[in-house]
């Protein structure tokens, strides 16, 4: 449903002179500099699929984004969307997806919410029956009812957020784009967001890209991530396939019926012992070297074991050693 073959983009900035008649000079000869936002990106999204796309700032996901959607051209590279290009199909492309912008909204200003819906309705051309239908179920699943009639400046950021949502997915796109769309929204107003998301996903089978930096989108939602740094796929995989490959341990808190009696040495090997307190002990291991249920027939030597409780590797500390440049997947 989405694809980027070896898509490159770069912009080209004039360099400011200085000097007398700098300006004058600039005229007749301007010197420019170039800054790749995206360095040969390729993947592949397939129907149905919520794909998260992190990375720190500058690291080209908004940009692919906008090449996506059909904003901006690549300078080399190509995209498609539903195997017809953003570029030069752009309203047949158009047709077929939705893109919300975190921090800028489709919406109009001082128009009444419920009027910005039938301006976008009539420019992708929606008969007036599907856009009332989708229309009251968007603003069931959104609950949107109390702002429909209000100015879109006296919206909070949350029910903007939501509103935004429902106008991109007014002409019913297989496609959602969506670069940072909680943020700055509240615990609350995340949660209704990610559940509109998931029902979106799961029951109308909408593909879904999603930019983030709130890590607990990308665990509440995506089945895949994609991580960018640099312009360029430094991963693209499960989740727990991203855990295992930065190598951060996982760990593991026993409670035993009684003190657990730990032979010495037995923290040396591939189960390290973190800690033991009482009927509890704190193991942590690597799932690429050790299976958890070899750590539990390990423990189980130790005593009986009355509770087990697991953690993973918190998904920030997997990222930030990727951005830090501890491994070089490509």
């Amino acid at each position: 449903m989405i694809e980027a073959t070896q898509v490159v983009k770069t912009f080209r900035h004039p360099v400011v002179k200085e000097g007398a008649f700098a300006g004058l000079r600039a005229l007749f000869a301007r010197d420019y500099r170039e800054t790749t936002a995206v360095a040969g990106l390729t993947f592949a999204i397939g129907r149905g699929e919520f794909v998260g796309c992190i990375g720190p700032n500058g690291a080209g996901k908004s940009t692919t984004i906008k090449m996506l959607a059909g904003i901006l051209h690549p300078t080399s590279g190509e995209v498609r969307i539903g195997g017809r290009s953003p570029q030069r199909e752009r309203r047949r492309v158009a047709e077929r997806i939705g893109v919300v912008f975190g921090q800028r909204s489709q919406l109009w200003w001082d128009l009444p919410v419920r009027d910005s819906y039938e301006v976008l309705a009539a420019m992708y051309k929606v008969e007036l029956s599907a856009y009332r239908r989708r229309l009251a179920e968007l603003a069931e699943l959104l609950q949107l009812a109390e702002i429909m009639d209000q100015p879109v400046r006296k919206c909070s950021l949350g029910q903007r957020m939501r509103a935004d949502l429902a106008a991109a997915l007014l002409h019913d796109p297989d496609v959602l784009f969506l670069d940072e769309p909680t943020i700055g929204l509240d615990a609350f107003a995340k949660q209704r967001i990610r559940e509109f998301l998931k029902t979106l996903n799961r029951e109308r089978g909408t593909t879904i890209l999603l930019t983030t930096h709130d890590m607990d989108d990308v665990e509440a939602l995506c089945s895949r991530v994609m991580v960018v740094s640099g312009g360029s796929l430094a991963f693209d995989g499960a989740l727990a396939e991203l855990r295992g490959r930065i190598g951060l341990p996982s760990r593991m808190e026993l409670t035993f019926a009684a003190e657990p009696v730990v032979p010495e040495g037995a923290g040396d090997g591939e189960i390290a012992i973190e800690g033991i307190e009482g009927r509890r002990a704190t193991l942590s291991f690597r799932r690429e070297r050790i299976k958890p249920m070899r750590v539990l027939d390990a423990a189980s030597a130790w005593g009986d074991i009355v509770d087990i409780h697991m953690e993973e590797p918190e998904l920030e500390d997997v990222i930030r050693r990727i951005y830090s440049g501890a491994t070089k997947e490509r």
